[in-house]
């Protein structure tokens, strides 16, 4: 008797820690972790440790998230400053005496080799969410332009590295908040006719734009390559060009329904390259194919549906924009990755959430799932 009422009390002390789950978003999150195991085993069987690493880099995800869960949105809203003003300090910390690396000067030592900008991709939304909280009820169109002023001070950092891929997620990040406290469509409309009018007249006037020995002012030569590469990656088969060919390679040869589990052949006879990180979803195209492409993309769509339903029905404005931001991380990650493997989009340094390998990116996805589901326990605390 004495030791079924132990059970019964173990078990009420230890619910309270999983009640915060939110169960639609786990179950999604689950599914795709199951799917980065099993590319991570055909696509890195011959790297090391890749899939015990991965395995290893998902439980910590996992425990950072749990740990998250469990604080409340209020003292995440006292973290944003410090937060963003740590970030930001060693970001310019970086710039004036950082570490370099492939011609990239993105690192710092303080005892620890630290990337900054990545603590950015948490910091940023959470700091303009506490901006438009303390601004509830009277916004200005003023306090639009800070938060603007803050959005681009760490973006432009982060660019002048150079990490286009990093400041593209950051900059997501913050245009989301900004989106969602209500900015104006009349302010959205023009800065995306202006982008898709750049877009075709980069596809007229490429041949010119691309020409041996011309120089675009506003990008460096790596950015100025990739674009050049996703517009005729023929250009350069087998050097520049040769990630984007490969991927879209390996995902034809997919088919509908794939080469079978280990048995793709772009992938084992190392025609992709990256082929655990950056470009393994063309090694999960090949090997599972369109089914298993949809699959993964309904997984994607599924979990940012459930992000902005609990971002909807946070109870605070700093939780909804909080929440929303960093579903719109997911979305970017996913779709940033996935359209540059496609062909669709310039080849970034952005991973494909929870399938491909990545230390750095597996502890700041951890840590936005548990902002998530710290956000969706707060709304069922004040239901009840």
């Amino acid at each position: 008797m004495a030791s079924q009422f132990g059970k019964v009390s173990l078990r009420n002390r230890v619910a309270p820690w999983f009640a915060g789950f939110d169960g639609p978003l786990a179950f999604a999150v689950f599914m795709l972790a199951c799917a980065g195991l099993l590319t991570m085993y055909s696509s890195g069987y011959d790297h090391g440790t890749r899939f015990e690493d991965h395995g290893r880099n998902m439980l910590i995800a996992a425990t950072i998230m749990f740990v998250v869960a469990q604080v409340p949105p209020q003292r995440l809203m006292a973290l944003a400053v410090p937060l963003y003003v740590v970030g930001v300090t060693l970001l310019i910390a970086v710039a004036l005496f950082g570490i370099t690396k492939k011609g990239a000067q993105r690192w710092i030592n303080i005892g620890i080799t630290l990337q900054p900008s990545e603590i950015l991709k948490i910091a940023m939304p959470l700091m303009l969410a506490w901006w438009f909280q303390k601004r509830e009820g009277q916004l200005r169109p003023l306090d639009f332009v800070v938060a603007g002023v803050l959005l681009a001070v760490p973006v432009g950092l982060i660019m002048k590295q150079p990490d286009l891929g990093t400041s593209l997620l950051v900059l997501a990040a913050g245009i989301a908040v900004i989106f969602f406290a209500g900015m104006s469509w009349k302010l959205v409309i023009p800065p995306v006719v202006i982008g898709l009018v750049g877009v075709a007249l980069l596809v007229v006037l490429e041949p010119k734009l691309c020409a041996d020995g011309m120089r675009w002012v506003v990008l460096h030569d790596y950015q100025q390559q990739r674009i050049c590469t996703l517009l005729d990656p023929s250009r350069d088969p087998l050097g520049k060009g040769f990630h984007i060919i490969q991927g879209m390679i390996a995902i034809g040869s997919g088919g509908v329904f794939g080469m079978g589990f280990m048995q793709g052949t772009q992938t084992h006879l190392e025609f992709i390259p990256e082929r655990t990180t950056d470009f393994i979803f063309a090694a999960y195209s090949e090997e599972f194919g369109l089914l298993g492409n949809l699959f993964l993309i309904g997984a994607f769509i599924f979990l940012v549906l459930r992000g902005l339903t609990i971002a909807l029905e946070a109870p605070t404005l700093f939780s909804r924009l909080l929440a929303g931001a960093v579903t719109m991380i997911f979305f970017t990650y996913a779709f940033v990755n996935m359209g540059m493997v496609s062909g669709i989009l310039p080849v970034v340094g952005v991973p494909l959430p929870f399938i491909s390998y990545g230390g750095t990116a597996m502890v700041t996805l951890g840590l936005a799932l548990g902002i998530l589901m710290s956000i969706s326990n707060s709304k069922r605390l004040v239901q009840s």
